[in-house]
């Protein structure tokens, strides 16, 4: 049982920053701007639990649309872990989720834990890291996401994600933010992909990244990891999507942490052979 003496509160987006320096410290390797993407996709969403004025645990819950939600940020700090801390501001994510279809990304020593509160799992991820030794292709069907295009690219990211995520897109997505970049591949006029590469505290992370078939996905890397170009990149894909795999091995990406896709209530079944990286193991 958690300390009497504690109170949990709504984080602001300083508060993000804070959960943000937090996830590096776990080596999560968090993006170096995505605060203001995270507070536009659900700005009551980032709870921290404090113990004598002092922030001991966190954890995000981030609510898409009516039905869905997804939890991220769950770290007690290590000098209060054993104090039921992490169990007092868990319990608070999940009343703000109450109703809703809920996922995570757990990594290997919780996924037990997550099954005891009703988490099944559905898949296992990867991410891959390495140097990108790619280059940027010359091809007239990539085109970097400005504006004009956005709200397309928001209505076809709805194929690969079980909720309408808008708000958090267009900021993910921020033209001529120099720390992201987005990109899709266009045919005859119809988005066959589309990805984001950012600016992380160690290199640089692709996701989300979702494509047609394997020769776009090919195609839309290589864009993407081309963009930086003698710099490490990470990817987080889902082990499922056997193209994906042999995606990040032909650059000689290697396999660096695992994670596991878990839900609680039903299944979205999304289609994993067409997404080739998440947006972030933070908010799905």
């Amino acid at each position: 049982m958690a300390p009497l003496d504690t109170e949990v509160r709504v984080e602001d987006e300083d508060g993000i920053l804070t959960m943000l320096d937090w996830a590096a410290e776990e080596g999560w390797n968090p993006g170096e701007d995505d605060a203001p993407a995270y507070f536009a996709a659900d700005p009551g969403g980032y709870f921290g639990c404090y113990l004598k004025s002092q922030l001991v645990s966190i954890v995000s819950a981030v609510q898409y649309g009516k039905s869905y939600g997804f939890i991220g940020f769950f770290i007690c700090h290590p000098e209060f872990r054993g104090q039921g801390l992490g169990t007092r501001i868990w319990d608070v994510a999940m009343q703000h989720l109450q109703g809703r279809t809920i996922g995570l990304d757990a990594v290997v020593e919780q996924q037990h834990n997550y099954v005891k509160s009703g988490f099944k799992l559905v898949h296992e991820n990867m991410r891959y890291g390495g140097l990108s030794t790619v280059t940027m292709p010359i091809d007239p069907r990539i085109s970097i996401i400005g504006k004009g295009i956005l709200p397309s690219i928001i209505e076809y990211d709805r194929n690969y994600f079980p909720a309408e995520r808008p708000a958090f897109l267009e900021r993910w997505m921020e033209p001529l933010n120099p720390l992201r970049r987005g990109i899709c591949v266009v045919e005859d006029g119809t988005i066959r992909g589309y990805g984001v590469i950012r600016a992380a505290r160690d290199g640089y992370r692709i996701g989300p990244m979702a494509a047609e078939t394997p020769e776009t996905a090919d195609l839309l890397f290589r864009a993407l990891a081309g963009s930086a170009r003698g710099q490490m990149v990470n990817i987080d894909l889902p082990l499922p999507n056997d193209f994906a795999v042999e995606l990040a091995e032909r650059y000689e990406l290697s396999p660096m942490f695992a994670t596991a896709r878990m839900y609680k209530g039903q299944d979205p079944n999304l289609p994993l052979h067409k997404i080739y990286s998440f947006a972030s193991y933070e908010l799905g």
